[in-house]
């Protein structure tokens, strides 16, 4: 075919108007037919001569392989489902699981390993504390704290239920948790503090005997290390304090997976005051020295801070320029947000289906590419 046949434009339809133009490209090796099935006459010019068809075919396969070797492809970019952007990978949540009830356990075994270490307290009396100097301490302060926290951390739970993306939600948490149960043991083990208060009563000693300490470990797991369930008896688990790093961890995930609503900044109220009071509480009841308390807040509130600033900004993960990511668990951390493309939103969904069979999303993911021969 000649090459003024090739062009061929044609008005578009869009609303904005415009031409699209179509190239359409014969190869002339084989003869062109007519709809009967003849061979098609060869183009003739102007005078009557025929064109020679070695000629037209050369033009039409230089005019091909210009336009195949300058291809420009436009990509057009599709907004792509949430759903691919955030998926749940439940399997990671399970060894985030898995990583958090390794470290609750090995915590309890480390407390009987350092119970035996505890000096008496008619030896080593409790370490002058500026808190303790000036508020008198309450008996039942305690027990208002453990209050708080279960309750906290039921209202997180049920939260986490409904969240729509909750898998990942819930492996950060499970992440962070065994991460600062992690420290916990590092800085009970290296410090032993004696009892901050002379009210206190430890357990006896058992030295020598193991099967005693597994029993104290099995109890305090079933009891959930709490003094109201009658499971902690034992001493020096003191610096950090355990009650606060769970009433600010589950404080700061109701705050961060919860809309911003005038509704729902009363709750946030609500939460941070039983958090607030539960940590005053501990220092009123005299069963952490104030520095447990500082220092469990600090290392919580950091590692959560930390944590999420790498997971919402994404430039920082290959940044050469973050330090962040000098931190010791940052493969750990790639491993379990390599996936998470978005900020996590705070939508929610029934808890007792899939988020993809309550949220079906219409709209299909394409990817289009445009060639400029079209």
């Amino acid at each position: 075919m000649a090459a003024s046949h090739l062009l061929d434009e044609q008005e578009d339809d869009t609303p904005n108007g415009g031409y699209h133009m179509m190239v359409t490209i014969e190869d002339g090796s084989r003869p062109q037919t007519t709809p009967t099935g003849r061979p098609h006459p060869s183009p003739v010019t102007s005078s009557g001569d025929q064109v020679d068809d070695s000629k037209s075919t050369r033009l039409a396969r230089g005019f091909s392989k210009a336009l195949r070797k300058n291809q420009d492809y436009i990509r057009i970019p599709v907004s792509r489902s949430i759903d691919s952007l955030l998926p749940a990978e439940w399997w990671k949540t399970g060894i985030a699981f898995i990583w958090a009830a390794f470290n609750l356990v090995l915590t309890t075994v480390m407390i009987t390993v350092v119970h035996e270490r505890v000096p008496d307290k008619s030896i080593s009396p409790p370490l002058p504390d500026k808190f303790f100097d000036y508020v008198p301490r309450f008996e039942w302060a305690f027990s208002v704290t453990e209050v708080n926290g279960m309750i906290l951390v039921a209202l997180w739970f049920i939260q986490w239920l409904f969240l729509k993306h909750r898998a990942i939600v819930g492996r950060r948490f499970f992440f962070l948790q065994g991460m600062l149960y992690l420290y916990r043991m590092v800085t009970m083990y290296i410090t032993t503090l004696p009892v901050p208060s002379m009210h206190m009563h430890c357990a006896p000693k058992l030295y020598g005997d193991s099967q005693g300490k597994i029993k104290r470990v099995l109890q305090l797991v079933s009891g959930g290390g709490l003094s109201i369930t009658g499971s902690h008896l034992m001493c020096g688990d003191f610096l950090y304090s355990g009650h606060t790093v769970m009433l600010t961890l589950t404080f700061l995930f109701i705050q961060e997976y919860s809309p911003r609503s005038l509704l729902w900044r009363c709750y946030h109220v609500i939460c941070w005051f039983l958090s607030a009071m539960g940590v005053i509480f501990i220092l009123i009841a005299h069963e952490h020295y104030s520095l447990d308390v500082v220092v469990a807040y600090f290392i919580t509130s950091r590692l959560f801070y930390w944590y999420h600033t790498m997971a919402n900004n994404r430039t920082l993960r290959g940044s050469p320029h973050n330090y962040l990511s000098r931190i010791w668990w940052n493969r750990v951390f790639n491993f379990l947000e390599k996936n998470v493309k978005t900020t996590v939103p705070c939508s929610f969904s029934w808890p007792l289906l899939p988020p993809s069979a309550v949220f079906k999303n219409p709209c299909k993911s394409y990817s289009i590419v445009q060639s400029a021969q079209d």
